[in-house]
């Protein structure tokens, strides 16, 4: 590949947002930042993922857990530098280890179990039907130091293992379930956070595995004669929605489902969107944040693949187009990794696999900007022309292939 054919992608010297000494809940990282413009003002506003040792809920013998809180930030100089109110989180777990009150009352009034009891990460805000969303990562209790060991388990309440509770395997695993909220954005912007969200429901099914990286399409399409909403997920177990892809590495999903409600249960239905296929994809591929429309049925969707902990995780972008039963399919896929750690403060972070992660973009006169987390521990920004961007994805076919109609 001749890299001076790649599209400019612009990033700064130093991070936007950083873990803040003496703020308890951000002082270890401050990372994957989601952002959404505000109709009729220059303002752009920013959910971030922060979380530091939280020792008033420790369990004796075990580590510090580490909940994972929201922040809110705001820009008024299309990304350039970030206004972050420290002063608490906007949306915070509720960290309960009593098993009877882990719940949370829904959009509809009804009293459900709270997903999110345990931490709330990887934000990822988008539009639909006039309202504005936000859908996250979440854990029923929360983690430990990860980035030493490996264990969702190592900070949970010991009845949580057992079987004898209504929770299943987001219990008994500690499972990322994705969760969808409403955000009144009025709300969020006056600190008014107790009120600004509110839990709508569940967005996978935890019986069938841990699943994160997921979020809606900004508008409903017609599925097999029905008009549905369209949801992009990372299953970490594929083989879960079809013995055919059980040796499959972790890839994107859709699901569709009438009601949001339903995304979550046995209800939706599952298609396999795309799976990994060039070298720095081999350990797993997902969604990095919400499709871009570009007129005539087509999306943008910026995507992250992992090769190993060596190389880590990397973005691109693939172009969608409508199936014959209207499923989206893959019209046009960059080979090309486009973002990647390469400075010294997107490399150095207490998790040491290389790591730039999107989970925002906004589009304002023509250039595209995107904040990102960097070596888990930091948040970034960059910019790029959105038209060259997207010439460039088309160059390629749906298998990468150069001769993609560009």
């Amino acid at each position: 590949m001749n890299q001076s054919r790649l599209p400019q992608i612009r990033t700064l010297d130093a991070p936007i947002l950083a873990p803040r000494t003496g703020t308890p809940w951000a002082d270890t990282m401050v990372l994957n930042p989601a952002i959404i413009d505000e109709p009729g003002s220059a303002r752009l506003h920013m959910l971030f993922r922060a979380s530091g040792p939280w020792p008033q809920v420790r369990t004796p013998g075990r580590p510090p857990p580490y909940p994972i809180f929201l922040g809110y930030a705001w820009s008024d100089d299309f990304g350039a530098t970030w206004r972050a109110d420290f002063s608490r989180p906007c949306l915070a777990p509720r960290l309960e280890t009593d098993a009877e009150k882990i719940r949370i009352r829904n959009r509809a009034g009804e009293m459900v179990v709270n997903h999110a009891n345990g931490c709330v990460e990887d934000p990822r805000l988008f539009r639909m039907e006039g309202r504005l969303y936000l859908s996250t990562a979440c854990r029923m209790f929360a983690p430990g130091p990860y980035w030493e060991r490996d264990d969702p388990m190592q900070c949970a309440p010991g009845w949580a293992a057992a079987a004898a509770h209504i929770f299943g395997r987001a219990a008994r695993e500690n499972l990322t379930i994705s969760v969808l909220w409403e955000v009144d954005l009025t709300r969020l912007k006056a600190g008014d956070y107790e009120r600004a969200f509110v839990y709508v429901a569940p967005l996978t099914d935890p019986e069938r595995g841990d699943n994160r990286d997921a979020f809606l399409f900004s508008e409903k399409m017609v599925i097999d004669g029905r008009v549905r909403h369209v949801c992009l997920h990372r299953p970490a177990q594929p083989g879960a929605y079809g013995a055919e892809f059980a040796a499959l590495q972790p890839a994107i999903f859709m699901a569709a489902a009438e009601r949001l409600e339903d995304l979550g249960t046995p209800r939706a239905a599952h298609r396999l969107l795309a799976e990994p296929r060039f070298e720095w994809e081999g350990d797993r591929i997902g969604a990095s944040w919400a499709p871009l429309p570009l007129g005539g049925g087509e999306w943008l969707l910026p995507y992250h693949g992992k090769q190993d902990a060596v190389v880590g995780y990397t973005q691109s972008f693939m172009i969608l187009k409508p199936g014959g039963d209207g499923w989206p399919e893959v019209a046009h896929r960059c080979p090309d990794r486009l973002m990647f750690a390469q400075k010294r403060w997107e490399l150095d972070g207490r998790f040491k696999t290389p790591c730039v992660f999107t989970c925002g973009g906004v589009v304002r006169d023509g250039a595209l900007l995107m904040t990102y987390g960097a070596a888990d521990t930091v948040a970034g920004a960059a910019w790029t022309d959105m038209a060259e961007l997207v010439a460039h994805v088309r160059r390629y076919d749906a298998a990468g292939k150069a001769g993609g109609g560009g």
